[in-house]
């Protein structure tokens, strides 16, 4: 089978200004951070990006937003980096958001192939705004589009050359479906295993959806090199 690892310069260097850009993450669980330094790093502009949330000050998300890098951002909470809510405020960037449940299921449709969902959640709230509204048995409700990207950034625990995953606790929250939403998806792990170490039930992600794997160990190898010399 194709191995699929590559370099952290490599695996993010296709990611151009004004891309759509998923970011695997349920807060600190899962989010790529290592992946993240490295877009910054490379530079691209004014990306949307979608993610479950905002990060903290100094973490994660934090530093494509002190970079200017992020026009857009859908999410469904922003509230821990008040960066994130001082720049939406002052109408630096454009924050859309969606209820946690529905923000996941319409990265799910795409995956799927949908090209959307309805639902009545957030009908008569400040989450209609712009979304078109049907009639559906006798109940106004809303027309979520699915979410699909250019590229998904995600943490996974274990990966074979291949590109199945395993995830560790909530980190699997978001990062399944973001795999299969995008067009590429670039995944940085932190353990890799033979082909076949990993049983069948174990795999949350299969490799058929994974284009990119970074090993961790070897950014850090890297790292360690530089400070000896």
């Amino acid at each position: 089978m194709h191995n699929k690892l590559t370099t952290i310069e490599e695996a993010v260097a296709g990611i151009r200004d004004g891309m759509t850009v998923m970011i695997g993450g349920f807060g600190v669980p899962g989010t790529p951070f290592t992946l993240i330094e490295e877009l910054v790093r490379q530079g691209p502009k004014h990306l949307t990006v979608i993610k479950n949330d905002a990060n903290e000050l100094g973490m994660g998300i934090d530093h494509l937003l002190n970079a200017g890098l992020i026009d857009r951002l859908i999410a469904s909470h922003i509230g821990l980096n008040p960066r994130a809510v001082e720049e939406m405020n002052a109408g630096r960037l454009l924050v859309e958001f969606n209820a946690q449940g529905i923000l996941a299921e319409r990265i799910r449709a795409a995956g799927a192939g949908v090209l959307g969902i309805v639902t009545d959640i957030g009908v008569g709230t400040m989450l209609e705004n712009a979304k078109s509204l049907i009639e559906m048995d006798g109940k106004i409700v809303l027309i979520e589009t699915a979410l699909k990207a250019d590229y998904a950034l995600i943490h996974a625990g274990q990966a074979d050359p291949f590109g199945n995953l395993r995830f560790a606790a909530t980190a699997r929250n978001f990062s399944p479906l973001m795999a299969m939403a995008a067009e590429t998806t670039i995944v940085e792990v932190e353990e890799i295993v033979e082909l076949g170490a990993l049983a069948p039930d174990d795999i949350h992600t299969p490799g058929p959806f994974v284009q990119k794997i970074v090993p961790l160990s070897v950014i850090s190898e890297a790292y360690n090199v530089v400070q000896r010399a």
